[in-house]
């Protein structure tokens, strides 16, 4: 295979996000130009450089929670517009109960919950709140928990406890998004 179709037929995977971390293998993008950044995007505001239906794969860790509200559903639709069908997104973000979401001032309110993932999936805005038109996206989703240190160590039954009930059970949200589509 040439070199040409080669390059033609790489996955596109974004790190959106990235700051100095980019995640091996994807391309960097990130509001400010910090080293290893390879496209400089507000992704909160601006309507993103790919192409409908062009993204493979998406990794985010620790960007969605410095986005304003409707930041925030800019960003959710913008991501379903680049995802291919069927693609995956991989969120994380710190968990509400962690002080992980408030130690950071630059944190906008509210924290991100899981229950805002339910608005990402159309059929559940057309049921459950069809008055929130702003959405165009749809995702399924489906969650866990990076658990605090001590935490991991106990049990199954433990460890659903602490995410519960216990400040600082559960240190950050990993939300897995899934483009619906063919």
């Amino acid at each position: 295979m040439s070199a040409v179709l080669e390059e033609i037929l790489k996955p596109v995977k974004l790190d959106l996000g990235c700051g100095k971390n980019k995640k091996e293998g994807f391309t960097g993008v990130d509001s400010r130009a910090f080293d290893g950044v390879d496209t400089v995007c507000n992704l909160g505001a601006e309507t993103w450089p790919w192409e409908t239906d062009s993204v493979d794969e998406v990794h985010c860790s620790h960007m969605v929670e410095h986005l304003k509200p409707m930041e925030r559903i800019h960003f959710a639709n913008e991501l379903h517009r680049v995802l291919k069908p069927q693609a995956k997104a991989q969120i994380i973000t710190p968990h509400y109960a962690s002080v992980r979401a408030y130690g950071d001032l630059t944190h906008e309110w509210p924290p991100v919950v899981t229950f805002w993932y339910l608005y990402l999936n159309a059929e559940w805005r057309k049921v459950n709140a069809p008055h929130n038109d702003r959405y165009t996206c749809d995702f399924d989703h489906g969650y866990g928990f990076g658990l605090h240190p001590t935490v991991q160590l106990r049990n199954m039954e433990y460890q659903n406890y602490a995410v519960i009930h216990l400040l600082e059970g559960a240190q950050d949200l990993l939300v897995t998004l899934t483009k619906r589509g063919k």
